[in-house]
């Protein structure tokens, strides 16, 4: 098989590359190594910036979200009693954000992906890139017992953190940056109406906690964890106990509860690749970079990488521009970083560090919080990083 771009992933930026790329002409083959069922069953982020919803138009696959999403013009900081409401809307001159669950956006996409007749195989294995330095990569996987062969003029590599794109590149070219937490978030999801109209972050001596949503009727709540503990030690009981423990009384007394739908415990990271490119095969999304979910980053970053990636293959293939290939990692890196550096100051911002932090890092913590909560410049720089800075041009 020959195709214009290979893409290794399913997830949400490798359909999202495909479905932008589709649009402009472009042809993609699209590998993945799990099940369309096994994709749509991962419960990710559900914050989109203004820069992803404008892209998911463009591409075409807005439609339901545009209808069903919530529009959110700001957010609720709990810390030491004191709430503070960042007025997105008002702090950065109009710009808002959109909740609307990351499987509810794969699922768009594949059903573009579906309409457009594109090619698409899942459950793949083995799947390999070639000749990323060569003239002519190509990328292989193993399907019903036999070797497949796809030729084409880039790869994009969308597998993940654990996929085998980044792990093609030779060590020796790779520089890895990377910030383990002591610590990670529960999260449980059910069918109950949100305790609040908005998101509510809260930072409380037994642990941080996130209020958030996915609609009208389905909520998703994380409470901080220690690494130790297991999704098997927390029934749901005990689940909402701790939560309502950790809310002010009146969010507390208007909270819904139900049986979950979905618990997991996810430890929290940051973590960086350089470059982001290897020849003519580039790494987008969690398999160049993780974030905490505390910036609500993660979706987003992938975003960013996309359409850069197709904004510069684009100007490839309609304008011969393949000068452009080699400013993707530089470009794509310095949005990645300033999302790395928003998501974790977020995270030293509000959750509670324990022993983890000496007294120094302590009182630098509760200056941090006294400044940022108590400053409108504090405030604009928390909004204007919440709603996503701008795509910069790629030339």
């Amino acid at each position: 098989m020959r195709t214009q771009v290979a893409i290794i992933g399913a997830g949400p930026s490798g359909l999202l590359l495909g479905q932008l790329l589709h649009k402009a002409g472009i042809d993609t083959v699209i590998v993945e190594r799990q099940t369309p069922e096994y994709v749509l069953g991962r419960i990710r982020a559900g914050v989109l910036e203004q820069g992803t919803v404008d892209l998911l138009r463009e591409a075409g696959v807005s439609e339901r979200m545009d209808a069903e999403g919530l529009i959110h013009d700001g957010v609720e900081l709990l810390v030491g009693g004191q709430r503070i409401r960042v007025d997105l809307k008002a702090l950065t001159g109009g710009k808002t954000v959109m909740v609307y669950g990351q499987t509810e956006v794969t699922r768009d996409l594949m059903h573009a992906r579906a309409a457009s007749d594109a090619p698409i195989v899942y459950a793949a294995e083995n799947v390999q890139p070639h000749e990323m330095k060569g003239e002519q990569p190509y990328i292989t996987y193993e399907k019903d017992g036999q070797t497949h062969r796809i030729d084409c003029d880039y790869i994009a590599g969308c597998d993940g953190f654990h996929g085998i794109a980044r792990k093609s590149i030779p060590e020796s070219v790779l520089s890895h940056y990377e910030r383990v937490y002591p610590f990670g978030w529960l999260g449980l999801l059910s069918d109950t109406p949100p305790v609040n109209h908005e998101l509510i972050y809260v930072h409380h001596d037994r642990g941080f906690v996130l209020c958030s949503q996915r609609s009208l009727t389905r909520s998703r709540y994380y409470l901080q964890v220690p690494l130790t503990d297991h999704v098997d030690d927390w029934s749901d009981d005990r689940f909402w106990t701790e939560l309502k423990a950790r809310l002010p009384k009146d969010v507390g007394d208007r909270l819904v509860t139900g049986p979950a739908l979905e618990k997991s415990i996810a430890p929290l990271r940051s973590y960086v690749v350089e470059p982001m490119q290897y020849g003519k095969m580039f790494l987008l999304g969690d398999a160049a970079h993780i974030v905490p979910p505390t910036g609500a980053k993660g979706l987003n970053l992938a975003a960013s990488d996309v359409c850069y990636l197709y904004r510069i293959l684009v100007k490839v293939y309609r304008e011969g521009r393949t000068d452009l290939l080699e400013k993707y990692s530089e470009i794509a890196l310095r949005r990645v970083w300033k999302g790395e550096r928003f998501s974790w100051f977020m995270t030293n911002l509000l959750h509670d560090f324990g022993d983890h932090k000496d007294a120094w890092d302590h009182k630098m913590q509760q200056a941090d919080r006294e400044y940022f909560f108590n400053s409108h410049a504090g405030l604009v720089n928390i909004a204007e990083n919440y709603v996503g800075l701008p795509f910069e041009n790629i030339e």
